[in-house]
């Protein structure tokens, strides 16, 4: 079970501008490093588990569009992995359906990531042409989730 964790912890790095994480859980102490650096000394009382992978040399999150231009239209993307809502309650209308005019400032959806619900909205004007996820589904970063006209 705290393999899960650690996963998680590894896959959130991963996929963030943040190169370390510091965890505790089960009595035992875990240090996730991206990039470590090479330190000469004696042990370390942590258990260190060095994240490795082509995300290394990624872009940080302040440096990549959450919008794409496509042939047929603007895609506005996941600026997180997590689970996709189309509402604020499964009683709740969806927040845009195809074919809703959307201003700037308007709430899209929520993205859902370790119990935090975050509203995604619009950086434009437009028009929902497609939704191209479905409620529920769990969303990579940078994956497509609407598009506009």
């Amino acid at each position: 079970m705290w393999q899960d964790k650690l996963k998680e912890i590894i896959y959130l790095l991963e996929n963030s501008a943040v190169n370390e994480i510091e965890a505790s859980f089960w009595g035992r102490k875990y240090r996730v490093v991206k990039n470590p650096a090479i330190v000469a000394g004696g042990p370390v009382s942590a258990e260190t588990v060095t994240s490795s992978g082509a995300e290394n040399d990624s872009l940080s999150q302040d440096n990549v569009p959450t919008k794409v231009e496509s042939e047929e239209g603007e895609q506005i993307l996941s600026p997180m992995p997590g689970t996709f809502y189309s509402a604020s309650s499964p009683e709740s209308p969806k927040y845009v359906n195809i074919g809703d005019k959307i201003s700037k400032g308007d709430t899209l959806c929520i993205v859902e990531a370790m119990k935090i619900m975050n509203e995604i909205e619009a950086e434009k004007d437009g028009t929902i042409k497609s939704i191209l996820v479905e409620n529920g589904q769990p969303v990579e970063y940078n994956q497509p989730l609407f598009e506009l006209e």
